[in-house]
């Protein structure tokens, strides 16, 4: 820092950054710390090697060194690390006496560090020093009995030592705490790496008894098969299942118990014990017994025992299905179709009441319908298959009871009723039955039903009966109307036919008005009344103005084979001209003229095609304002309008737009006459 003349002192002057701008090339941290790598920069040189030569030396060279560990121990005495590292430097110097020293230092200041145990007792072994470090293991062991390292330690210098009755006793010691699985199979392989297998087998009876887990049975009880002692391994099995009892039974074991009989050939005993695990254990817990079950039964078992087994298996499932839900109908037909291929015929009917017995809680068809077809199955299930036909008629009977008819039925019932009455030829039971079910609830299709069976009997004067009934109940409805009408012509009462089509198009409400009006007008052109036919579209025409009927007329006055045939034609389309000009409606007027432009084109004469020409309007575009729902203005839009010749208000328009195009053409003239 400077010092002016006056005795101040200068600030020293801060370059200023002119460019502040990031630099073209940038370096990243990692970057930086690779080129450090490249280039060495961080890298200490070794310590130089230190040779000691004399005895003094090496004096001073140890007492700097403990001197250094004792300082470290000083500054804190519970940081392991630095006992752990004084003694193992002790131990190099082969001064064992005080590497001992300090290891019990250390056991002072914490003998619940594992570490320093393990090190301890690693460096008497290394040391030879069989019965300090049995010392130190027999001191870890009671004061931190339960440190499995410290047992897996102290059997493994036993046996290494070939002491087996010390590592033995040790490893008695040891299951007096009864530790984890794993000691014990430990335990267990050291004897029968002697081949002991009479103490294996006491140690094992032992273990089942410290942890009576399923799998250590299972263990114990493979143990004994392994070595042929197959009753010995059989009541093992069975001491397991009578542990477990009922109430906590485990597939597995029974799974293993089987599989242990199928082993021996003993097949009557394996499918003894699936039936007790089937019949004992929760429906959940049997998925994997009922697999077992079926490969069992198909290697050893007969057809018979395959199929009743896979029967069985699904029985249970749908068993689940629905005592979880009852009112799951799906589940139901399942469980029904499995029972019909059974062919147990009264399972199978038990299973039907049963199914049938879940009432829908709620008086809306909807909730009915799968519902219903349970019944239907039960009927043709005792019509079928059981032949019981009195059964079948009360079944249906029953079914019929249950619905309240008031609010809906069901037409499908009513008719297979009648249907199963006319296969057993009661005749006047299935006619009882249709006539119930109209007088009920009459619906649409127990009236076509029922008229299908008087026609297929030919009783017509039935059916006119019925049509009558039906076109009470539903006047509105065109197609019963057609049909009795049809029924009538078939007969060849043509007069009846045309009174019923006269009382169904006086109806003051119909469904289906123009095919009710087509099937009449197409009646009289078959019947071949030209003049009918006329009256009749000319009385359609009355009731409606649509383009479509004007021109059928004239499409059936052109198929006339008579002398006035073009002029009739003709006089159609001017009618409909003149009856659409009143309207006012553009779109339909221009589809009529074209229609009978092609008409013209067809079979008219140049003139009447020049007449039926200058007709046609002509297509402008025009623009209309848009108002919103909320009744904001919405903007513009461009549609195209139709202006026909004969329309007066439109006269200037069409004045001003042939003089625009005019001019249009003059401009272009005059603009060719330029460049040329």
């Amino acid at each position: 820092m400077e010092v002016d003349d006056d005795g101040k002192r200068k600030m020293p002057k801060v370059a200023k950054v002119k460019n502040k701008m990031p630099a073209p090339v940038q370096i990243t941290a990692e970057q930086l710390l690779r080129e450090a790598k490249e280039r060495e920069l961080e890298l200490v040189p070794p310590p130089p090697k230190q040779k000691i030569s004399d005895p003094d030396e090496l004096k001073a060279y140890k007492m700097r060194k403990r001197k250094m560990f004792e300082d470290n121990i000083r500054k804190n005495r519970s940081v392991m690390v630095n006992w752990i590292k004084y003694a193992q430097w002790e131990e190099a110097q082969k001064e064992i006496q005080r590497a001992r020293s300090v290891w019990e230092r250390a056991l002072d200041v914490d003998h619940r560090t594992v570490t320093v145990w393990l090190k301890y007792a690693e460096m008497e072994m290394r040391a030879r020093q069989v019965n300090h470090a049995r010392n130190i293991w027999d001191r870890a062991i009671i004061i931190l009995p339960r440190m499995n390292q410290f047992w897996y330690k102290y059997t493994y210098m036993e046996e290494m030592l070939g002491n087996v009755a010390g590592c033995r006793q040790v490893f008695e010691r040891w299951m007096e705490w009864e530790p984890e699985e794993q000691a014990w199979h430990s335990y267990i392989n050291f004897e029968l790496r002697y081949k002991e297998l009479d103490r294996a087998r006491m140690i094992y009876e032992r273990f089942v008894i410290v942890h009576p887990e399923v799998k250590n049975w299972i263990k114990y009880a493979k143990f004994e098969e392994k070595n042929q002692y197959v009753n010995s391994a059989r009541r093992i099995y069975e001491r397991g299942v009578e542990y477990f009892g009922e109430d906590n039974m485990e597939e597995n074991l029974l799974i293993a118990f089987a599989k242990f009989e199928e082993g021996q050939k003993e097949h009557e005993r394996a499918r003894v014990i699936y039936k007790y695990a089937l019949d004992h254990l929760p429906k959940e817990l049997c998925t994997e017994i009922y697999k077992s079950y079926t490969i069992h039964e198909k290697r050893f078992g007969s057809r018979a025992a395959i199929e009743d087994v896979i029967v069985s298996k699904r029985r249970f499932k749908y068993e689940e299905e629905v005592k979880e839900n009852p009112l799951n109908y799906d589940a139901w037909f399942d469980y029904l179709r499995l029972m019909e291929a059974d062919g147990n015929t009264e399972q199978t009917r038990d299973t039907f009441e049963r199914a049938i017995a879940n009432i829908p809680p709620s008086q809306e068809k909807r909730h009915w319908r799968r519902y219903i077809y349970l019944w239907v199955n039960y009927a043709l299930f005792e019509e079928l298959e059981a032949e019981d036909f009195d059964r079948t008629r009360e079944v249906y009977k029953a079914c019929l009871d249950i619905m309240p008819h008031k609010k809906f039925t069901f037409a499908k019932i009513w008719l297979l009723f009648a249907q199963f009455e006319i296969r057993q030829k009661n005749l006047q039971g299935a006619r009882r039955v249709l006539g119930t079910s109209i007088g009920k609830c009459p619906k649409n299709k127990l009236f076509r039903g029922y008229i299908e069976l008087e026609l297929q009997l030919r009783e017509f004067e039935r059916c006119r009966i019925l049509y009558e009934k039906f076109v009470e109940f539903g006047p509105e409805n065109c197609t019963t109307w057609m049909k009795y009408a049809e029924l009538e012509t078939i007969l060849g009462d043509i007069d009846r036919a045309r009174a019923v089509y006269e009382l169904a198009i006086n109806q003051p409400k119909l469904d289906m008005p123009e095919v009710l009006w087509k099937a009449y007008i197409d009646f009289e052109v078959e019947q071949e009344e030209l003049d009918c036919t006329r009256a009749l579209y000319r009385r359609l025409l009355e009731r409606t103005h649509h383009v479509k009927v004007w021109i059928s007329f004239a499409q059936f006055e052109r198929t006339n084979e008579v002398e006035q045939r073009l002029q009739n034609v003709r006089g159609v389309y001017k009618d409909a001209n003149n009856a659409f000009r009143t309207s006012g409606e553009k779109e339909e007027r221009l589809m009529l003229l074209e229609s009978w432009a092609q008409f013209e084109e067809e079979e008219g004469d140049d003139e009447s095609r020049v007449k039926v020409s200058k007709l046609m309007p002509q297509k402008v575009k025009k623009r209309r304002k848009i108002q919103l729902e909320d009744g904001s203005d919405g903007g513009w839009e461009e549609y195209y309008d139709y202006i026909f010749p004969d329309e007066e208000a439109a006269q200037p328009n069409l004045k001003l737009l042939a003089m625009a195009k005019k001019w249009k053409q003059q401009q272009e003239t005059t603009e060719d006459e330029v460049e040329s």
